[in-house]
């Protein structure tokens, strides 16, 4: 911490993650923060965001993160290729870590036939990725930083309550159902697997699968019992490019390599089932849902698209400035906006959970364990849809 007594943050990235960790952090003062230094790959990029956000310093290079004695944390929200290597040194470096979804991923190696989302097996890429997971459970292991897993979902006023549930009532989750769904992605490298690590599965079916795998553990410790996952059946495709152009012309996802539908059936090892669902094509708006069919209780999450509020307009005048939701392509019509979007999705507890870990020395509620396991089951899925078999895991 700096002399006044706060937790210095470096940042790694300047784009959407970046902007939903400060919205956030903004939301939030009872532990004191300053934003010491933030890093991207482009000068223009970096400078803009740091008068944005009001870092104190602004550069090119990773390394200056690393060598800044002053910041306690390093926040990573770059590129998924890039997380391995940043928080292996930074954890090597004695900074605490936050790290965007996905934990890690296969993004090819020399010699792969490209594109390698075509040519190389899933068997291989979830080999791979369970090397580097026991590599980063090694290196996090050995060093009494924490490591904090961004996964918002975990956060969502909706899932926390459903959380509460089911310690309170000792309900039994018999099955699970999880959706993230949209038109595709803003990024130009969504449909490389070699920048992303895969599709749509990983790129938003990560959220309700780890918001899954939370609350059955969740239930777990309320039942005195363990439960762990037995297997992943799952099913991938590319939809959107059977279109033609016209009509593609609604929908972003433009999947070279990489799947823009995903589909997984977890089996648990107490019998239970649950099924997460991922698609890019979506259109009105970004869905985010988590149902619960307990042996007491039904419980729905609608945490986005939410009937808080509906809009109705016949035109956009003077509407430029005023976020209705993400993904809308247009704001005419009949919408549902996302009210306190950073509060509802989850990102404005997320950081208090984060911070208050640093500040009060305690483990934070997303932590290695879910973005390793959340990691090693998405590939198993990969893997499950390449076999048209069940992993076990």
């Amino acid at each position: 911490m700096n002399q006044k007594g706060e937790i210095c943050i470096g940042m790694a990235g300047a784009g959407r993650a970046t902007e939903l960790h400060i919205n956030a952090l903004r939301r939030y003062t009872g532990v004191p923060v300053c934003l010491k230094h933030i890093i991207a790959r482009r000068r223009e990029q970096v400078e803009e965001a740091k008068a944005r956000y009001g870092f104190q310093e602004a550069s090119l290079r990773f390394e200056d993160l690393l060598e800044d004695d002053e910041i306690d944390v390093i926040d990573i929200c770059t590129p998924p290729y890039a997380h391995e290597d940043m928080i292996i040194c930074s954890m090597r470096a004695g900074k605490h870590v936050i790290c965007e979804k996905p934990l890690c991923g296969y993004f090819g190696k020399m010699g792969d036939r490209e594109p390698i989302g075509l040519h190389v097996s899933k068997k291989v890429m979830y080999e791979e990725v369970l090397r580097q997971l026991d590599v980063l459970k090694k290196e996090i292991g050995a060093t009494d930083r924490k490591f904090m897993y961004a996964e918002n979902f975990v956060y969502a006023p909706a899932v926390n309550k459903a959380a509460e549930i089911i310690r309170k009532k000792g309900s039994r989750i018999l099955f699970a159902k999880g959706e993230e769904s949209l038109k595709g992605s803003s990024s130009p490298v969504a449909g490389e697997w070699s920048k992303t690590g895969g599709g749509t599965f990983i790129r938003t079916g990560a959220h309700p699968l780890a918001a899954i795998l939370w609350l059955k553990q969740v239930e777990a410790e309320a039942q005195g019992r363990e439960i762990k996952v037995q297997s992943v059946f799952a099913d991938m495709a590319q939809i959107t490019p059977g279109l033609t152009e016209y009509e593609h012309r609604h929908i972003a996802a433009r999947p070279n390599d990489v799947e823009d539908f995903g589909m997984a059936i977890i089996t648990f090892s107490d019998g239970s089932k649950a099924s997460v669902t991922a698609t890019d094509t979506l259109l009105g708006g970004s869905k985010n849902i988590l149902e619960l069919y307990c042996n007491d209780a039904v419980i729905n999450c609608n945490i986005t698209m939410s009937n808080l509020m509906s809009t109705y307009f016949l035109d956009e005048n003077r509407l430029e400035d005023v976020y209705i939701s993400e993904m809308l392509p247009s704001k005419t019509g009949w919408n549902y906006p996302f009210l306190e979007d950073e509060i509802i999705r989850g990102y404005t507890d997320e950081m208090r959970d984060f911070m208050e870990a640093i500040y009060f020395d305690r483990e934070p509620k997303s932590g290695f364990m879910l973005a390793y396991d959340t990691a090693r089951l998405t590939y198993a899925a990969y893997q499950s849809a390449e076999l048209g078999v069940a992993v076990k895991c």
